[in-house]
């Protein structure tokens, strides 16, 4: 399907066009087509003279003419960008009462009761999690190791076999071990709150090189005002009695074992080459090391799964019980193997009231296991137009988790493919990014740290 759109004002183009895939999700979507289209929206200019309540005007009225012309809402009205609870939590840090936020999303942005309500749920939790965190004075450190065990059907993240890649991870720690020189130079005057390690699969490393990186880690820098260091187990086949003996050596205080789903059909359609039973024995084995902060993952709307295998999957992690569960709704992105296979082949997602019934299970599930919400993002291209829910016992959210997304502190990533935010005095954020593939960022290690160099003027 094509879908055409004019402007009567060249301005807002990204967040109609936002809002035309959220409507029509996988169609194409055509600025001034020159040819012919399923039908085109014209959109018309507001007279009002602040950019901002101009551009409330316009996303309203495009939604409504959406809303008509499909027969459906959107759970998050017109909100098309990934970090709705920032609005919240605007709000929140201006002294607002909950039902006035909540009341502002529903009225200036169309959001549901139901997600309004869950934004300032979030956003409290969140204030309280963060209680200690030195945004002025303090920073986070991300740490990246693109490599997998295999590439999941769904995956777009940088990631690299590790069949492919074992020969060299020790000269890639090389040059992350340059980096992490500079950073602990250049930030020997600020306070590290969070430590991140994710990927990829960080427990690709063999058990030498993880003891490598860790002690990397500690060695260089001052972990007094440490308030979480995560390392994102991921992959259940990646795990080893080895490897978590070495990330008990360490000041590591949270784990991700991260299943997607509990059903092996499915495990196997997505290119995950382990078994339900090898995601349990993982677990168990972490627990047994004394772990005591575990987070776990699924995704809603896997190519084949109906709301039946969602809530299967609960149940079967509920007799695990972790202290922590993500939820992520399938966001379908250009990169994935299974965005460029599925062409009427797979579909994934399903429609979207199942999609909001799976979100329903999960949130259902999480509430019985004792969990509550406390952070969300959302993604282009997913499920339902929803989104993704951390849940956590108290004391064990995770504060780099709600930091990313909330982009209220500097956050320095090292590695592969990652993505450095510094935040200014006054909110402003600025980016350095390093190179993607594994090869050139090992051979271009001095250039993603002069880039560093010239974001942070250190």
């Amino acid at each position: 399907m094509k879908i055409g759109f004019t402007l009567e004002r060249d301005e807002f183009e990204y967040d109609i066009r936002g809002l035309l895939m959220a409507f029509y999700p996988g169609a194409e979507i055509i600025r001034d087509p020159q040819e012919e289209t399923e039908w085109c929206l014209h959109v018309k200019a507001s007279d009002l003279e602040d950019r901002v309540a101009r551009k409330t005007a316009v996303k309203q009225m495009v939604y409504r003419e959406l809303a008509d012309r499909t027969g459906k809402e959107l759970p998050w009205g017109t909100l098309t960008g990934i970090r709705p609870t920032k609005i919240a939590m605007a709000l929140l840090e201006e002294g607002k009462e909950p039902d006035e936020i909540a009341q502002t999303m529903q009225e200036e942005h169309l959001v549901s009761r139901e997600k309004s309500e869950l934004s300032v749920r979030i956003v409290q939790v969140e204030k309280e999690v963060l209680r200690n965190v030195d945004y002025e004075n303090g920073y986070s450190l991300y740490v990246g190791i693109p490599f997998c065990p295999t590439t999941c059907l769904y995956c777009s993240f940088t990631s690299y076999p590790m069949s492919k890649w074992a020969p060299r991870m020790g000269e890639y720690l090389d040059a992350l071990e340059k980096e992490l020189d500079y950073t602990a130079e250049a930030f020997r005057d600020r306070k590290l709150n969070a430590i991140y390690i994710g990927g990829g699969t960080p427990t690709s490393l063999s058990p030498e090189l993880m003891d490598r990186l860790l002690s990397a880690i500690c060695r260089r820098f001052d972990l007094t005002w440490l308030q979480e260091f995560t390392v994102e187990g991921g992959r259940p086949d990646s795990i080893t009695e080895a490897k978590l003996d070495v990330l008990k050596r360490y000041p590591v205080t949270r784990i991700s074992i991260n299943p997607q789903t509990m059903n092996d059909e499915t495990l196997r359609r997505i290119g995950r080459r382990h078994s339900v039973e090898e995601i349990r024995q993982a677990y168990r084995m972490a627990r047994e090391k004394g772990f005591d902060n575990i987070n776990m993952d699924i995704i809603l709307g896997l190519p084949g799964e109906m709301p039946e295998d969602v809530a299967d999957t609960l149940e079967q992690i509920k007799e695990l019980g972790p202290d922590s569960l993500t939820v992520h709704t399938l966001a379908v992105k250009r990169a994935s193997r299974l965005k460029m296979e599925a062409e009427g082949t797979v579909v994934a997602g399903g429609t979207q009231e199942e999609a909001e019934e799976m979100m329903e299970i999960a949130s259902r599930g999480a509430e019985e296991m004792g969990l509550t919400p406390y952070y969300l993002y959302r993604q282009k291209n997913m499920a339902g137009n929803l989104e993704n829910v951390g849940y956590s016992v108290p004391e064990k959210a995770g504060i780099y988790n709600i930091l990313i997304m909330e982009e209220m502190q500097t956050i320095v990533a090292l590695g592969a493919g990652t993505v450095t935010k510094a935040v200014f005095p006054g909110g402003r954020i600025e980016r350095a990014d390093n190179v993607k593939a594994v090869e050139q960022y090992m051979e271009r290690i001095d250039e993603m740290i002069d880039r560093k160099r010239k974001l942070f003027g250190r």
